[in-house]
């Protein structure tokens, strides 16, 4: 795909870490799609009805695959959004399957091949986040095994590889890698900035987005950008320190919006 048609067809993904209430979905998608409409970006609305990788197990767990997927419904009907949520188990697939446009392998379990293939057999937008120990080219064994079993469409989200025990770092490397393979490249910039494990939560240093993400962009290699994102992500029970708040997400949509004009 051309830069140019790559620039116009530009994806945000974008909503909070995991569903905690309807009302705060509510405002972030309706604000999302506000702001992607403004800047002519593809929106994509992301939440996790459970969180199966925790900290600590007294950690937040979300509402749950069957409360949560009703609220992910009522979001896709309500605003015509496409939505994405993640699966953890192949008995959640076709549950999941029936409401979500996109079903999202989490990055720790990017090298199981049965959640892949169960995932992919639905016939779904499958997006594998790499995990923080994958190299691109074992992330190109991930993207196979979801196209031979028949997904419709397959993304990789780029989220940092570790650095040491507590912290990540991004290869920029691995955008240009995985684009020249033809595989549509997602960068995850919120997760990329945390800080795993910190004591019984993460940490992470959200200050740092925009240049990330402004970065990221200008190498002309990626499809769309991955934003954890809360009103409030202070009382948020789920990535509290690495969220995006909410009133911040336009000025880095302008500033992104300018750099693809730009290319």
């Amino acid at each position: 795909m051309s830069n140019k048609k790559k620039n116009q067809n530009f994806s945000i993904i974008a909503g909070p870490c995991a569903i905690e209430t309807r009302d705060d979905c509510i405002l972030i998608a309706e604000t999302c799609k506000t702001l992607c409409e403004k800047y002519g970006f593809n929106y994509i609305f992301k939440a996790s009805c459970t969180k199966a990788n925790r900290t600590a197990s007294s950690s937040f767990r979300g509402v749950g695959l069957e409360k949560g997927l009703e609220i992910l419904a009522e979001i896709k009907e309500r605003f015509s959004l496409p939505v994405l949520t993640d699966v953890h188990e192949t008995k959640e697939v076709n549950a999941t399957a029936k409401v979500v446009d996109i079903l999202q392998i989490p990055a720790f379990l990017s090298r199981q091949t049965e959640l892949i293939e169960a995932a992919s057999r639905t016939g779904k937008i499958i997006n594998i986040k790499k995990a923080q120990f994958m190299s691109a080219s074992g992330a190109k064994h991930a993207y196979d095994k979801a196209v031979n079993a028949g997904a419709s469409e397959v993304f990789i989200t780029e989220r940092g590889t570790f650095f040491g025990y507590n912290d990540l770092v991004v290869d920029f490397r691995n955008f240009q890698i995985l684009d020249s393979m033809g595989i549509p490249v997602i960068y995850d910039v919120t997760h990329s900035l945390q800080q795993p494990s910190i004591d019984e939560t993460s940490g992470g240093s959200p200050e740092f987005v925009m240049s990330m993400a402004s970065a990221a962009v200008a190498t002309g290699h990626l499809s769309g950008l991955f934003i954890e994102t809360h009103p409030e992500p202070a009382r948020a029970q789920s990535d509290a320190r690495s969220m995006l708040p909410l009133k911040e997400l336009e000025r880095v949509l302008q500033r992104i919006r300018k750099l693809l004009d730009l290319s």
